[in-house]
Order: structure tokens, then C-alpha cells, then sequence
């Protein structure tokens, strides 16, 4: 299955199971980037967040007018810090931002559940390098690729290049095929 792309300096389609590496200054502005491939071509999608709270997520997908009929929510953030969950459809929780398995668990559980053009933001694994450590990152990365594969979906996962040292920027980027550069003035550079 092929997905359009609609991302300055991309290809115009990229088949199912390709997982797309953001790599962005700490201070970038990726929720452009972010918004744009949520809402071209998908029949549902999932938001994985260890950045930001359901709500929160709810609010930028609002903002940049993504239709969350579509959408999904995997927050890692509100039980930890203890915020009240609102019960509403689609959102999800896990218990603590480190909880790898558990966020492995929600994404497999929302590729089973659902069909059609399936597309995965995942917000971000710098943050969740920061709770959980780089290698538990790295995988969690390699084992949601796996089910982006499997499942014939597409992902897209955020990693901040300022904040981890090069050759874990370089272990990171291995893992992925295609690879978007964003520079700190907004300028789109992608390797695929």
C-alpha cells in the first residue's frame, strides 16, 4: 500500500511499513511537519506521546486542523504526574513514560484493532531516551518498525539532534531508511 506524503522535500508516496526519523533542533517547530503527516491520506492514526498529555495533544491536533475523528492517543505522561484522565474515546494510557513495554503493548493494540492507511506519530524518543534510557529507546524504536511492517502502516518518529550526542544521533538513524532534517530556520532536508 502506498501513503502520499504532503512534506516539503520528500517523495511524494512512501509504501506501508516505512518508518520516517525527524530528526529537529531541541527549540525546532515540528508540529508543522508533524500535522502535515497526520492528515494527508490516513484512515486512522495514533499519537504516541512521552512529550506531551492527551489534552495537550488534542489542542495542536485542534489547532492545525487535523481531523481527530481519525485519531488516536497513547499518553504516557498523565497518570505518572498525576493529572485527572478524562474518560473520552481513542485516548489511551500507560503508566509512566518509561514503561517501554506498555507503549510497544498500545501501539500493537491500536495496529490490531484498526484497518486501512495507518499512520504512527511518535512524540518523541528523545523523551523517551530521557525516562527510560538510549537503549530502551532504540528499542522501542526497532519493535514498533517491526509492526509498522507487519501491519503495513507508516510512522514517524522524532528525535531531537542537539540533545544526544552524535553517535547515538548516528545509532538512531540507522535504523531508518528515510530520514527528515529539520534546521532550526525551518528548512526541510530528507534522506530517503
Amino acid at each position: 500500500m502506498a501513503y502520499a506524503l504532503e512534506i516539503g522535500g520528500t517523495p511524494k508516496t512512501v509504501p506501508g511499513g516505512t518508518g520516517i526519523l525527524l530528526l529537529h533542533p531541541s527549540t525546532g517547530e515540528t508540529d508543522r511537519i508533524d500535522t502535515d503527516f497526520l492528515k494527508t491520506d490516513t484512515d486512522r492514526f495514533l499519537v504516541v506521546s512521552t512529550r506531551t498529555t492527551a489534552r495537550e495533544v488534542s489542542q495542536k491536533l485542534e489547532y492545525y486542523d487535523v481531523d481527530e475523528s481519525c485519531a488516536d492517543v497513547l499518553d504516557t505522561l498523565s497518570i505518572e504526574r498525576g493529572y485527572s484522565r478524562r474518560s473520552k474515546d481513542h485516548v489511551s494510557y500507560v503508566s509512566a513514560p518509561d514503561n517501554v513495554d506498555g507503549i510497544v503493548a498500545g501501539v500493537a493494540d491500536f495496529l490490531q484493532r484498526t484497518d486501512g492507511k495507518r499512520r504512527i506519530s511518535f512524540d518523541s524518543l528523545t523523551e523517551l531516551a530521557y525516562y527510560a534510557g538510549e537503549d530502551e529507546a532504540l528499542s522501542a524504536a526497532e519493535r514498533i518498525l517491526e509492526l509498522l511492517d507487519a501491519h503495513d502502516a507508516i510512522g514517524l518518529f522524532h528525535l531531537s539532534d542537539e540533545v544526544h550526542d552524535q553517535d547515538v544521533v548516528d545509532e538512531f538513524s540507522a535504523l531508518f531508511d528515510d530520514v527528515i532534517d529539520l534546521d532550526e530556520d525551518g528548512t526541510v532536508e530528507s534522506s530517503f
